[in-house]
C-alpha cells in the first residue's frame, strides 16, 4: 500500500511538471509570435520615405525655353517659332548691341576667315534691337531651318540665291528693309563707323509686323520638342573627360577665347583677346555650354566665299565644354536635309544630354581649338 502511494505520488508530481511545461512552452510561442509585429510597424514608414525621396522630381516647366531648356518664354511664345538674326562679328563693328539676350548663337568664318554670328532667340516677343546686322550666306538658313525659325539679314550672297529661295523659309530681309524693321545707327555713323557697321534690326517690332503679316507662328508638328536633350531642371553636370577652364578657337584672321567663371557656372568670350560686350547692358557674353565642331571648309570663289560641310556625319568630331570639364563628341545633320536637327553624340554614340542654359557652337576648320 505504502508501494502504491509512493507510486500515485510520483505520478501527479510527473503531471503537474508536464502541465506546467506545456503552460511554459505556450508562453514562449506566444512571444515569437508579437516580436515579428512590432519589427514590421518600426520598419515600414521608413521604407515609405525612401521611396518618396527617390521618383520625386522637378517639373519640366509649361514656358521651356526650346533652345535653352528653362523656363523663360512669355505665355504668348509657347509653342512657336524662334527668330535666327545675322550679325555682324568684326573687331571694327565692336561693340554689338542685342547680342546679350540671344539663346544660342553660331559663330561660322566668311570671306577672309574672319566670322558672322547667327544669334538665335527663343521668344519672339522679346527679340530686342540689334546692331550690327549683316548679311546671308547659304550655309547659315541651312542650320537655322533645323530650328524652325524666321530669318533675319541684311544682304545675300547672290551667287546662292536659287538655293535660298528653294528653303521657303520666312525671310525678313533689310535690303528691301522688310516692315520698316531695319535702319542705321546714327550714333555709331557720328562715330565714324564705316556704313556696314551700322545697320540694325528692331526685333521689339517683330511680333506686330508677324501678326499684321499673317505669318505662321505655330511650330511645325515635329519641331515642338526641345532642340537637344537636356540634363534635369536641377542638374549641372560636369563632363568627365577633363577639366576645361580655358578655350581658344583660331578661325583664321580672328580669335574666339573663353575663360570659365566657376561662380557663375558660364564661359566667358574674348574677341581676338577683348572681352565681347554687349553696349547696351555693359555684360561680357557668357555661356553655359560652349560647342566646337570640326568640318570640311573650302573658298568656291574668287570672292572668298566658303564652302561648308553643315551636315557633318556620324564621324564628324567636335569638343563639348560645360561646368568647367570637356569631353569628346561627334555631330551630325541628316545629309542634305537642312530641316532636319543638329545631333550631338558622346563617346558610346548614344545623344549627348547638356546642362540647360546658354549655348555657343562655332563650326570651324580641324585641329584650330585648344584648351586646358
Amino acid at each position: 500500500m505504502v508501494t502504491d502511494m509512493r507510486l500515485k505520488r510520483v505520478m501527479l508530481i510527473a503531471t503537474v511538471m508536464v502541465m506546467v511545461g506545456a503552460f511554459t512552452g505556450c508562453g514562449k510561442k506566444e512571444e515569437k509570435q508579437e516580436q515579428p509585429k512590432k519589427v514590421e510597424k518600426e520598419e515600414e514608414p521608413e521604407v515609405k520615405k525612401t521611396i518618396g525621396e527617390v521618383v520625386e522630381e522637378p517639373e519640366i516647366p509649361v514656358n521651356q525655353n526650346l533652345l535653352t531648356g528653362l523656363g523663360d518664354l512669355s505665355e504668348e511664345a509657347i509653342g512657336k517659332r524662334p527668330v535666327a538674326v545675322m550679325v555682324n562679328n568684326v573687331q571694327k563693328a565692336m561693340p554689338q548691341y542685342g547680342i546679350g539676350q540671344a539663346d544660342l548663337i553660331f559663330e561660322i568664318p566668311v570671306e577672309g576667315d574672319v566670322t558672322r554670328f547667327m544669334a538665335l532667340y527663343g521668344d519672339y516677343t522679346k527679340v530686342p534691337k540689334i546692331c550690327p546686322i549683316r548679311s546671308c550666306r547659304y550655309y547659315f538658313p541651312a542650320i537655322s531651318q533645323g530650328f524652325d525659325a524666321f530669318y533675319v539679314n541684311w544682304g545675300i550672297d547672290e551667287t546662292v540665291s536659287d538655293y535660298l529661295k528653294s528653303l521657303n523659309m520666312d525671310q525678313i530681309e533689310g535690303i528691301t528693309n522688310t516692315g520698316g524693321l531695319f535702319g542705321r545707327d546714327q550714333d555709331k555713323r557720328n562715330q565714324g563707323y564705316a556704313l556696314e557697321h551700322t545697320g540694325y534690326f528692331d526685333g521689339t517690332q517683330l511680333a506686330s509686323y508677324i501678326e499684321t503679316k499673317g505669318l505662321r507662328t505655330d511650330l511645325k508638328e515635329d519641331k515642338k520638342e526641345p532642340a537637344f536633350s537636356f540634363n534635369g531642371m536641377e542638374e549641372q553636370i560636369k563632363p568627365a573627360s577633363s577639366d576645361c577652364t580655358s578655350i581658344q578657337i583660331n578661325f583664321g584672321s580672328q580669335s574666339a577665347t573663353f575663360t570659365y567663371d566657376a561662380e557663375k557656372m558660364q564661359y566667358l568670350k574674348q574677341i581676338n583677346g577683348n572681352p565681347q560686350i554687349d553696349a547696351v547692358t555693359g555684360e561680357q557674353l557668357g555661356f553655359t555650354n560652349v560647342f566646337v565642331l570640326e568640318t570640311e571648309i573650302s573658298i568656291r570663289d574668287d570672292v572668298g566665299h566658303k564652302n561648308l560641310d553643315w551636315d557633318g556625319s556620324t564621324d564628324a568630331k567636335g569638343y563639348y565644354f560645360s561646368n568647367g570639364g570637356m569631353q569628346p563628341i561627334t555631330w551630325s545633320k541628316e545629309e542634305g536635309n537642312e530641316d532636319s536637327y543638329l545631333t550631338f553624340y558622346d563617346e558610346t554614340g548614344n545623344v549627348l544630354k547638356i546642362n540647360r542654359g546658354k549655348s555657343y557652337i562655332a563650326f570651324n576648320y580641324k585641329d584650330k581649338v585648344t584648351f586646358q
